[in-house]
């Protein structure tokens, strides 16, 4: 049995498909990429996968649990991580503070626990510290743990939400546009670490447009246009693929 599945998905918004009969599946193990076109309905399945959206139709598994009706927090709480496109690092604070943001989802105490400094809160805050050092550690910035957020480089920001994601206690990290606006240093050093991660035992689905870094570390790749699964297989057999090439990759693939 697949840990995700994506079983016959679609997704509308006022009359417009965003997805139309979906369906792929992400093993135990794997690092599978997810690509087309901008548009093409890529980070509209991380909002299904997550919790964001709910399907017009079909169903997201996850473990062998139906995600279609469960609320966000829900869904971290059973193994879902994830980063986001756009930047949600908080610059004013440090960088191991930003990671303990991602034990919320894990929390059992109340805003009453936390007001009165409850023996509740004060475990799971040293907790919170104690995970979020480790997760810096396993993406090589526990250096950067008392820095302020807002100055890191760009490629020690996105190495920092993988950090914040991986404090959740994923089994399966959702990483969508990893090595956006990264220099080829900063994507190699992100290449490394997300095979690091998966030698620990979580798997990784990951939207990505860098086609030579999506080639480089994916054992699969499902590619989507217009909303429809066009391809999927090994980077080889999808680099050789006619209609990919014709809808997304062109001549950049030569």
């Amino acid at each position: 049995m697949p840990l995700l599945d994506i079983a016959n998905v679609s997704k509308s918004f006022g009359g417009l498909d965003a997805l139309k009969d979906v369906n792929f599946a992400v093993h135990q193990g794997q690092i599978k990429a997810l690509i087309g076109p901008n548009g093409a309905g890529k980070t509209t399945v991380f909002n299904l996968i997550s919790g964001s959206y709910r399907p017009s139709a079909g169903r997201v598994v996850f473990g062998g649990v139906d995600l279609t009706r469960k609320a966000p927090h829900a869904i971290c709480r059973l193994g879902v991580g994830r980063t986001f496109q756009h930047s949600l690092v908080f610059d004013g604070m440090t960088v191991l503070e930003n990671v303990t943001v991602g034990r919320h989802c894990r929390s059992k105490a109340g805003v009453l626990s936390a007001a009165l400094s409850l023996p509740l809160h004060r475990r799971e805050e040293r907790e919170a510290f104690k995970v979020a050092g480790e997760s810096l550690r396993r993406v090589g910035l526990e250096g950067k743990a008392d820095e302020f957020a807002g100055n890191l480089p760009m490629g020690e920001r996105h190495l920092l939400e993988i950090a914040r994601a991986l404090a959740t206690e994923p089994k399966m990290l959702l990483l969508d546009e990893p090595a956006a606006g990264l220099n080829e240093e900063e994507t190699e050093r992100l290449a490394e670490t997300v095979r690091r991660i998966r030698s620990e035992g979580i798997t990784v689905l990951l939207v990505e447009h860098h086609m030579g870094f999506v080639m480089e570390i994916s054992d699969e790749v499902v590619v989507l246009d217009y909303g429809r699964k066009i391809a999927e297989g090994p980077p080889l057999m999808i680099m050789d693929n006619d209609e990919v090439v014709k809808a997304y990759l062109g001549e950049a693939l030569e």
